[in-house]
């Protein structure tokens, strides 16, 4: 779980909300690549308990173990974004291929990394990686217009659609649309995801308070 006192901030509050009730499964991980916090839609795809997994590395649950090496997950650390591709472990025993974004933060000086399951596939990996996965060139912004962005940052600090509105100096239909576009250039089915999918792209979200 996120510490106490960071979860008093409307932007946190937000960032649960999106991060346990995305479609979009998502895992929290430390700087050991353990797991903190996982979402349900993370357990449904792997189909474990969260006791199960809470604890364990995340290189467990992956084929043929880490698909990197200690020293270079530290430098993938020093990145603000980065995605990769994996073959993961499902309880069952059977596989399932993900494509993720990671998105480290440091979070009352401790640096957690939030995990979001992009596309997934239970019939394999879907381009040539190395033997589990690979981790990659960052994510884009998926054509976000500036305006689009500041709509979301809001949308993420808790305002509704006529708050927006109020506070850009747009008319409400105006917010409307400007979230119903990024929705659709993200693929997200409601403004939680929205928020969840954008952390998932990489776009540098950073606490306002």
């Amino acid at each position: 779980m996120l510490p106490a006192a960071d979860a008093r901030s409307g932007w946190s509050r937000l960032f649960w909300e999106a991060f346990t009730h995305s479609k979009n499964a998502m895992v929290m991980l430390d700087d050991d690549r353990r797991h903190l916090e996982v979402n349900g839609a993370y357990l449904q795809l792997l189909g474990y308990s969260r006791a199960a997994l809470i604890g364990r590395p995340v290189y467990e649950f992956v084929v043929d173990g880490p698909i990197v090496t200690l020293p270079e997950w530290r430098t993938v650390l020093r990145r603000r974004q980065f995605v990769g591709t994996a073959d993961l472990i499902r309880a069952d025993g059977g596989k399932v291929w993900v494509e993720f974004a990671g998105h480290p933060e440091t979070v009352t000086g401790k640096r957690l990394v939030l995990f979001v399951v992009l596309t997934t596939s239970r019939r394999g990996r879907r381009r040539s990686a190395g033997a589990g996965g690979t981790v990659g060139t960052e994510a884009t912004n998926a054509g976000l217009t500036p305006r689009e962005f500041e709509v979301i940052q809001l949308v993420a600090l808790g305002l509704n659609g006529r708050e927006i509105a109020h506070e850009l100096h747009l008319a409400h239909d105006t917010v409307r649309t400007h979230v119903r576009n990024a929705m659709t250039k993200l693929g997200a089915r409601s403004r939680a995801q929205l928020v969840a999918k954008t952390l998932g792209e990489g776009l540098g979200w950073r606490d306002q308070g």
